[in-house]
């Protein structure tokens, strides 16, 4: 009999960024792909360790707020045991700035959109980097340009050009900004994508909801691979102080 593959979102924070929408349109297409969705408008079953551990994936969609430790906790332990993590835009790296190991998890951290919504700006694939942008070809936007803080560790899969708008970090040299990327957490995969500033962002720009479904279908697999190879944590525990 085959396992089930789940998939929970939890969604809320800052309405601006439409997270009831965006967390609607992801579980329509995981669900599309055989994954069982759970939406969870508060953050209250991210405390039920056994319930987080049992997810192929988790989705963010929680701009700014907080999150409790124990919660953020559950969810660091669950990907570094094989679970997904994946999200876009300010619902995955401008969640819980306070945070600094989910930071350290997602890779990224949102400091600035220098001209707010409405700038055009490109896309720029990084060919080659990860099956995920196979056959994608660089694409312009219309919406917030993300600057981020970005893990060096990170594998960059499309990039954008800065800067577009001018501000106070136009005295240094044009730095091609990290746009989407994959890391490993543990034995988890994570994905992000800084597109997504309104949900019909998705619509606007096809090739942006081809990114996150890619990506959020890569992630969910890496449960699987854990499970199919018998991957432990034994190597990753560590006494050293982290935080």
């Amino acid at each position: 009999m085959d396992r089930e593959k789940k998939v929970l979102i939890f969604q809320g924070g800052w309405d601006g960024h439409e997270p009831a929408l965006v967390a609607s349109r992801f579980a329509d297409i995981m669900g599309k792909h055989g994954y069982s969705c759970e939406i969870h408008s508060n953050q209250e079953v991210l405390l039920d360790e056994r319930y987080v551990s049992e997810m192929d994936l988790i989705i963010p969609c929680w701009t700014m707020g907080s999150i409790e430790a124990r919660a953020r906790e559950n969810i660091v332990k669950a990907v570094a045991a094989g679970c997904g993590l994946a999200g876009c835009h300010g619902g995955m790296c401008d969640a819980f700035r306070e945070d600094v190991e989910w930071q350290f998890m997602t890779g990224g951290q949102w400091v600035s959109h220098p001209g707010g919504d409405g700038v055009r700006y490109q896309v720029n694939i990084r060919h080659g980097s990860s099956p995920i942008v196979e056959g994608l070809e660089d694409f312009e936007v219309c919406s917030e340009q993300y600057y981020l803080h970005v893990d060096p560790a990170v594998e960059v899969l499309a990039t954008t050009r800065f800067p577009v708008v001018p501000y106070y970090h136009i005295s240094n040299a044009p730095v091609d900004m990290p746009v989407a990327w994959t890391k490993f957490w543990g034995n988890g995969r994570v994905f992000y994508s800084s597109l997504g500033h309104h949900d019909d962002v998705f619509d606007q720009f096809p090739q942006a909801q081809l990114l996150m479904e890619r990506g959020m279908l890569w992630a969910a697999r890496g449960k699987e691979y854990a499970l199919d190879r018998g991957l432990t944590l034994e190597r990753f525990h560590s006494g050293g102080k982290m935080f």
